[in-house]
């Protein structure tokens, strides 16, 4: 299954989201309405601590990802709009940018927890 996770900055939770998925098997890309110039280095450094290589994430912009050759594509819960793609599921997740390791522990758990979910499907 490929999986597409979409937010505004694309520099936490839908990296955290990419890098979760490769790990677990599923081809998975991310992108942003409007990415951030890096990713987070907190989103970073929690992927790092599950063993999870970072090497090939970067923002990106959602105009310049084919979306329609995924299967299921993802909004973080940002909000975001975006009016030419579908989204599939909303996985209302709080922003951890700014805020401390913990919440972004917290918040990639949850993450973990919903791609495992889709294992299952």
């Amino acid at each position: 299954m490929r999986l597409l996770f979409v937010c505004v900055g694309n520099s936490c939770r839908s990296q955290m989201a990419e890098g979760i998925a490769k790990s677990l098997g599923f081809e998975a890309s991310s992108a942003g309405t409007h990415p951030a110039k890096k990713v987070s280095e907190n989103a970073i450094k929690i992927l790092k601590s599950k063993g999870i290589k970072t090497e090939e994430l970067h923002p990106k912009l959602i105009d310049d990802i084919d979306w329609e050759s995924f299967d299921l594509i993802i909004s973080m819960g940002c909000g975001v709009n975006c009016p030419m793609i579908r989204i599939d599921q909303d996985w209302n997740l709080d922003d951890p940018v700014g805020k401390s390791l913990e919440v972004f522990e917290i918040c990639a758990e949850k993450i973990e927890e919903n791609i495992k979910k889709l294992q299952i499907q």
